[in-house]
């Protein structure tokens, strides 16, 4: 892929490239939304269900975006409240129940900060996420497919299986954060965007993901049949694995360790 880093950010960015719902639509039958986190509300930031993946009951759940103006506000822009990544862990540990694999789409520049998330708890929501989803006795297979944007997208991405559209971007901070703390100045961002080594490309050398979904023919029926035949080996070749949760430690437990600080 040519350009900058910075240009791979702002097309991860792109209101015209396809959503949660976009890929939960079009990959997936007979999809039934679940609503709430049984504890304060609903967040339209993430979406969640039950469906099938070629015949097979899955449960899948997506950060939502939107397309237009009025569908951004409505989903806060993918920027998740704590009952969102409620909502998302009680779906996940229902699938568990029932034996059901977990498919994430993950696209977001970040859990919302606002006082009102705060209030109710967004750094222990996130936290929680991500102890319960290392111990998930279920296939879990999580896609960048847009911004993956520091722990609220890490909350969705504790899996078995992490994998990355080419031009999707996966950080700790945004460009114009990293900028914004080092230089003072949000300009930088993109002399920030390079040292974060965000790519797809730099997230598989470093063993963060496995796997680099080609964007060729995106949004297309191709591209939604390619993803679809990808997500139902896998789930086989996982639903078969009987050391699930030890695998997945040591997955996680191996990123960096030969980083030199």
């Amino acid at each position: 892929m040519k350009g900058s880093t910075y240009e791979r950010v702002k097309l991860a960015r792109d209101h015209h490239r396809p959503t949660g719902l976009d890929y939960i639509s079009n990959i997936f039958e007979g999809f039934m939304e679940c609503h709430g986190d049984r504890c304060y509300g609903d967040d339209p930031a993430i979406v969640g269900g039950i469906a099938r993946l070629n015949g097979n009951p899955v449960t899948v759940i997506a950060m939502e975006k939107g397309h237009t103006a009025k569908e951004r506000v409505q989903r806060n822009f993918g920027a998740p409240h704590p009952e969102g990544y409620r909502k998302a862990l009680r779906l996940m540990k229902q699938a568990e129940k029932f034996g059901r694999p977990v498919v994430c789409f993950v696209d977001t520049s970040g859990a919302y900060c606002g006082i009102g998330a705060e209030e109710r708890g967004q750094g222990q929501a996130i936290a929680e996420n991500l102890m319960e989803l290392s111990t998930l006795c279920v296939p879990v297979i999580s896609i960048l497919v847009g911004e993956g944007g520091s722990g609220g997208a890490l909350a969705l991405a504790v899996a078995d299986r992490v994998w990355m559209l080419q031009n999707a971007v996966y950080s700790v901070i945004s460009p114009e954060g990293c900028a914004s703390i080092l230089w003072k100045d949000a300009a930088k961002a993109e002399a920030a965007a390079q040292s974060l080594r965000l790519t797809a490309e730099d997230a598989k050398s470093l063993g963060v993901v496995e796997r680099i979904l080609s964007e060729k023919e995106i949004g297309k029926k191709e591209f939604y049949d390619r993803i679809r035949a990808l997500l139902a080996k896998e789930i086989e070749v996982l639903s078969n694995d009987m050391d699930l949760v030890g695998k997945r430690y040591d997955r996680f437990r191996k990123i960096g360790a030969g980083a030199i600080l």
